[in-house]
């Protein structure tokens, strides 16, 4: 398998980003802030996911059908929610 080396520096500087953005995770938790906590916490949890997939599972350097696949992946699962929530939020509570 070839491809380009990533050097360890790179896995260094994304492992401090991942700590650091846990630690924000955990001071959103702190703050008070109504629906506003839901919302910094999704943020912080996708731009994580994505340092993730990017650099740990090596997608930046994959090829264009793997990054397809992955796109259609993400619609996929965006479509799914988007399924849910129109029947969450079109019901009527009691």
């Amino acid at each position: 398998m070839e491809g380009e080396i990533t050097p360890r520096w790179t896995y260094l500087l994304v492992y401090i980003a991942l700590v650091g953005l846990l630690g924000a995770t955990i001071g959103v938790a702190f703050i008070e802030a109504g629906i506003l906590n839901l919302l910094l916490a999704l943020l912080i949890a996708a731009v994580k996911a994505v340092l993730v997939v990017l650099f740990f599972m090596h997608v930046r350097e994959s090829g264009p059908l793997t990054r397809l696949f992955i796109g259609a992946g993400i619609l996929l699962l965006l479509i799914l929610i988007g399924l849910i929530l129109t029947d969450y939020l079109s019901r009527t509570w009691v």
